[in-house]
């Protein structure tokens, strides 16, 4: 059990612990944003500015809106190593009703629908239904990068900090589902979570998957992560761990899972977070898409993490440039960087491979051969042969941003 007590005490909210019996987290951490924040940022976007602010378990993270939480990991933390921290982790929520503290002693993992056998799990239980996995993946934010579309699309203006690398630990799906035994005729899999609705009629937050995804080896309930237990923001105690997908499928706090006979139509899958029904996924700005579809796995990125846009560099000086590349599990095969804008392209030196669903590294020299202005560019390629744009793509939800990024450099 995570007691209430310890938790407001990590958060210096004891004081106010009465009055905060049922209060969301989100409201609590206001009550002592004060306390907390420490100096902002502005965003390279239009209304960028974002305060620091230290939630429990949390380091200071970029938040762009309270109830729910929603926090940002400063762009600096992917400096720090393939691993993102876990009290650096961006958290995301869609419903500001959060669990704060959670009882183990009571917490149940509910599988049922068209199964032979319906469960009800403890953690201890899961723990022991079969042999535990590590996997390392990436989580990101579907609305990732969304402030730098042009035209401005609505939603969370976020920068690039809406995602993070980590060591998940867990168990397959697939062992709980053949536990239950899935029925004949099963089409997909429903994941809900303790996260509630404020106000009636506000759809739940329920995804779904393919039963053959489900079922495909990888995707995983993970009760920890970076080897510990995941923190109270990231789904403690149990997380659908979806690799290569977005995290709107990364359900937490997950307890209630159901197989389906036919295709789930909830809001958020059926309304919600839908791409323009074309190969691209894309369409003119300013345009509809005349048909959609469900979001589904990320598309390639790269980043330059070891130098920000207007940083100084000694002019005929090498320096090091480093960054991360991932996909969603074809692999990296490939970073080219330029240090001209586009005009010339070095493969450069890639980092020890975490798994097919992780961040990889990677690094080149460069030495800018004169004083002024430096363009510096990073392109990846996958193993499936797909790389990322030169020219951004655009869709009405912000979604899947994936075009070559620029980071522009004084060489004095």
């Amino acid at each position: 059990m995570l007691p209430r007590r310890r938790f407001l005490q990590a958060s210096g909210l004891l004081a106010a612990g009465a009055a905060l019996e049922r209060a969301s987290l989100a409201r609590a951490a206001d009550a002592v944003a004060g306390a907390q924040a420490a100096k902002g940022t502005t965003l390279p976007f239009a209304n960028g500015e974002r305060e620091l602010v230290a939630y429990p378990q949390k380091r200071p993270l970029l938040r762009l809106t309270a109830r729910p939480p929603q926090l940002e990991t400063p762009f600096s933390v992917f400096n720090e190593g393939v691993l993102t921290p876990n009290d650096a982790f961006f958290v995301r929520y869609h419903l500001s009703d959060i669990p704060t503290s959670i009882d183990l002693s009571t917490f149940r993992l509910r599988v049922r629908g068209k199964v032979a056998n319906e469960l009800s799990l403890s953690l201890d239980e899961l723990k022991r239904l079969a042999t535990p996995v590590d996997l390392v993946a990436v989580n990101q934010c579907s609305g990732n990068s969304r402030g730098f579309f042009t035209p401005r699309v609505n939603g969370g203006q976020l920068g690039h900090g809406a995602m993070g690398c980590a060591r998940w630990t867990g168990v397959p799906l697939r062992a709980v589902l053949e536990k239950a035994g899935v029925a004949a005729g099963a089409r997909q899999v429903a994941f809900d979570g303790l996260d509630r609705a404020p106000l009636p009629g506000t759809p739940d937050f329920v995804k779904a998957l393919d039963v053959d995804h489900a079922l495909d080896g990888d995707v995983m309930l993970a009760w920890g992560m970076n080897g510990a237990d995941l923190p109270v923001l990231n789904g403690y105690p149990l997380r659908l761990v979806v690799p290569g997908y977005f995290g709107t499928y990364w359900i937490k706090h997950v307890d209630d899972i159901e197989v389906l006979d036919r295709d789930f139509t909830g809001f958020w899958q059926a309304a919600a977070y839908r791409m323009p029904d074309n190969p691209s996924h894309s369409v003119e700005p300013g345009t509809a898409p005349k048909k959609t579809v469900p979001i589904t796995r990320f598309t390639i990125r790269s980043f330059i993490t070891s130098h920000a846009d207007g940083a100084t560099l000694p002019a005929g000086r090498e320096a090091r440039v480093r960054g991360i590349a991932f996909d969603s599990g074809h692999g990296i095969r490939e970073v080219a960087f330029s240090g001209d804008g586009g005009r010339s392209w070095r493969a450069a030196a890639l980092g020890a491979d975490q798994g097919r669903y992780g961040f990889r590294e990677w690094t080149i020299p460069f030495t800018p051969a004169a004083r002024g202005s430096h363009t510096l560019m990073a392109r990846a390629l996958n193993r499936l042969g797909e790389s990322q744009p030169l020219e951004p793509l655009w869709n009405p939800a912000g979604y899947a941003r994936n075009v070559v990024e620029t980071v522009r450099i004084e060489a004095v």
